[in-house]
């Protein structure tokens, strides 16, 4: 919300300096901001949509709405934000002319800079409070809601635009040479289709299917084994069907000579320890087997994971 607040107010005033001004580095920066609106509009839509209930044709509910819109925003940054600034700035060069009344464009870049810069802080302080011990780049990798690196990605990329339209004015009016305000437009346009493909390959990893982190693994992993009637995991997958909602199926090692209502009951047990210890953890199935150390010792076999040729009868 800070972010569309930051980019709506930004937008207009750029495309205010851009008619008295004729920068095209303004008319540029004016359609990144009023693309990254857009995109923040998506993103609410996406939250939106995410919070319905699942139904018989979509059992597992519409967590990943989430993710899809993420995805859509990479789209309107590549489009919209960055083709365009390229087309212009192409155009720019191709017929350059002088910037007139300096100050418009000046004085709203240099308030969008402050503006940008309060989004910014918004959202690295929103941003601190999940990433723990996880350097930015390690945070944009794994995180599993894909608000909070977009805003980011996007933010970050506004105040470099920024600085480059700046730039690309300043030595315009420097030098009375209108090529310079069109080189500045270029380099946004690259800047904004690099921000644009780290955010696609991201939000295409979700789109995917990511599994649960490092931590929540070793989580679930402590939380299934009590040494009782659950020996030891023999193997487990995860997935996470939205950000707040993860997938857990696992193979579980019981006792020979366990009756099927101890089973059952060390199997209830053993959902409710993931869910104490794991709470997204919402969807799980787990599968009673006596561990064998002679499959153990064969390894994993590619017949018995998503994706392989089907498993040889007789397991």
């Amino acid at each position: 919300m800070a972010a569309l607040a930051a980019n709506l107010a930004i937008a207009a005033s750029k495309f205010v300096a851009f008619l008295f001004s004729g920068s095209s580095s303004m008319l540029a920066e004016s359609v990144h901001s009023l693309a990254d609106s857009g995109n923040q509009g998506l993103l609410l839509l996406g939250g939106k949509k995410a919070q319905r209930e699942a139904t018989p044709q979509h059992p597992f509910g519409y967590g990943r709405e989430r993710y899809i819109y993420a995805f859509l925003v990479s789209i309107v940054l590549f489009s919209v934000g960055g083709m365009f600034a390229l087309y212009e700035g192409y155009e720019k060069i191709k017929d350059p002319h002088e910037i007139e009344h300096w100050y418009w464009p000046v004085g709203v870049l240099v308030f969008a800079i402050i503006a940008e810069s309060f989004s910014f802080r918004t959202a690295i302080k929103e941003s601190n409070a999940l990433r723990g011990s996880l350097s930015w780049k390690q945070f944009i990798r794994r995180a599993k809601a894909p608000e909070l690196p977009v805003v980011l990605l996007e933010d970050l990329g506004a105040l470099v635009g920024l600085v480059l339209a700046l730039g690309g004015v300043g030595l315009a009016l420097a030098t009375g040479d209108g090529v310079w305000d069109g080189i500045g437009t270029l380099c946004i346009g690259v800047l904004l289709i690099l921000i644009a493909i780290v955010l696609a390959a991201e939000t295409k990893s979700l789109l995917l299917g990511e599994a649960a982190g490092i931590e929540e693994v070793a989580k679930i992993e402590k939380a299934l084994v009590d040494d009782d009637t659950v020996t030891r995991v023999i193997h487990m997958r995860t997935l996470h069907l939205g950000p707040e909602e993860l997938l857990v199926a696992a193979k579980i090692a019981v006792r020979h000579d366990d009756t099927a209502r101890e089973i059952s009951a060390s199997i209830n047990a053993a959902e409710d320890r993931i869910r104490a210890a794991v709470p997204i953890a919402r969807v799980i199935y787990l599968e009673p087997d006596i561990y064998s150390e002679e499959a153990a010792a064969a390894g994993p076999s590619p017949t018995k994971t998503p994706g392989g040729p089907a498993p040889e009868p007789g397991h």
